[in-house]
């Protein structure tokens, strides 16, 4: 079953020129001791995505040692399907009156998912920059201070950074396309080896979105704030190119996989040869653990690859505040982070500047080792590419439904 979006979605698309000063909800200032203090001995539920088990393992193993160790914190991994699920489950409990109880402390956010909670007042403000830790993060860096063309404002904390890659077995594809409209060109001259997810899977999104920026010229075409009548001519053209594209896709493009880990199961099955992932490492870890072949190599776009960086945020309503403030602090930590972008734990880079950390520190980061399956980090911040807005994400998505989905 496909998950539901937020249905605050529609009143987020009519706010959009509101964001900058559309306040979320103000946490009450106090010191970082006493929030300690009163998180002790306290449980918070993190709710994230639960399909990848590298993850559910970091989260359930190093993260909730750290927290039950030096704070007596217990952590409640709450694995979802799809963000929006958390997002809904918000909104239901606050307009069925729980304004302080809620069953979400802290939840893996990003994009069209903390922009319907920033909107809607339903997020906690105030407190991120004021973390221990985040003296650590460079919070004037575009990348960190707007979250899908969404002013960040304080309202969530900087987790992960990630890049789009495409990944194909070499040995089937010795030389793979290296712009959108050469990838285009192969999958109409090799008819039946190439598929993606449909929406609302995120990386089966994303791919349509590397499309349509292609079909506007590029990214500077879909920046700003959503425009209709940009949207509407580009979309013209992008979805007549996917319509287009559908003979020749895996099954005729008669149905398509339902999420990645489809499309990865059709791919080392040899049904397909490409997949694509917004998390490179996957790659790697795909073929240490026997599902990609040995001969898997990931790769970017010459004319570019989308980029993002994911937060962790507190609904408005949370029960445990304080608890989720400690477990935040503590996920931006030298530590976890660089526990996190280990290739043998998850293999997510990191959201610290380096510059400010001690030497010692830095040299950990940068001597940490990579998979050859895995694109080197510097040829994808090289061809890195910024994602569109919230809006602009949520219209290209109806508009795939209402296209190609229907």
């Amino acid at each position: 079953m496909m998950a539901l979006r937020p249905v605050l979605a529609a009143v987020a698309l009519t706010a959009i020129g509101l964001l900058a000063s559309t306040p979320g909800h103000a946490a009450e200032p106090k010191p970082f001791a006493q929030i300690e203090a009163e998180a002790r001995g306290g449980s918070v539920n993190f709710f994230l995505w639960g399909g990848d088990e590298r993850i559910n393992a970091f989260i359930s193993g190093p993260v909730a040692e750290a927290l039950e160790r030096d704070h007596g914190i217990t952590v409640n991994r709450v694995g979802v399907a799809d963000t929006a699920e958390v997002v809904n489950q918000v909104l239901s409990e606050t307009e069925a009156g729980v304004t302080d109880a809620g069953s979400v402390d802290l939840v893996w956010i990003n994009g069209e998912n903390f922009r319907t909670l920033k909107v809607g007042g339903l997020v906690l403000c105030g407190y991120a920059r004021g973390l221990p830790n985040a003296g650590l993060v460079d919070w004037e860096d575009p990348s960190i201070s707007t979250d899908f063309g969404t002013p960040v404002d304080d309202c969530e904390v900087p987790w992960s950074r990630a890049n789009f890659a495409f990944g194909t077995d070499s040995a089937r594809v010795a030389t793979p396309p290296k712009t959108m409209g050469a990838l285009i060109d192969w999958i109409r001259a090799n008819p039946g080896r190439f598929a993606y997810p449909a929406p609302p899977d995120f990386n089966g999104s994303a791919f349509i979105r590397q499309l349509f920026i292609h079909a506007a010229g590029g990214p500077d075409a879909v920046a700003g704030p959503f425009d209709q009548g940009r949207f509407d001519a580009i979309a013209e053209k992008a979805f007549g190119l996917l319509e287009a594209l559908e003979p020749s896709l895996w099954r005729g493009g008669e149905t398509y996989p339902t999420s990645i880990a489809q499309l990865n199961q059709l791919f080392a099955n040899g049904e397909v040869d490409f997949t694509f992932n917004y998390e490179p490492t996957v790659f790697g870890a795909n073929v240490e653990n026997g599902t990609f072949p040995p001969t898997t190599r990931s790769f970017t776009l010459d004319d570019g690859t989308l980029a993002n960086t994911s937060y962790i945020a507190i609904p408005a309503n949370a029960r445990n505040r304080s608890a989720a403030m400690v477990l935040a602090n503590a996920l931006l930590s030298v530590d976890l982070q660089y526990e996190k972008a280990r290739p043998d734990v998850w293999g997510m880079a990191t959201v610290l500047d380096l510059d400010r950390l001690t030497p010692a520190d830095a040299d950990r980061f940068r001597a940490i080792p990579r998979h050859p399956a895995v694109v080197a980090p510097e040829q994808l911040a090289d061809v890195a590419m910024p994602e569109p807005s919230a809006a602009w994400v949520t219209a290209i998505e109806a508009r795939w439904k209402e296209t190609i989905g229907r």
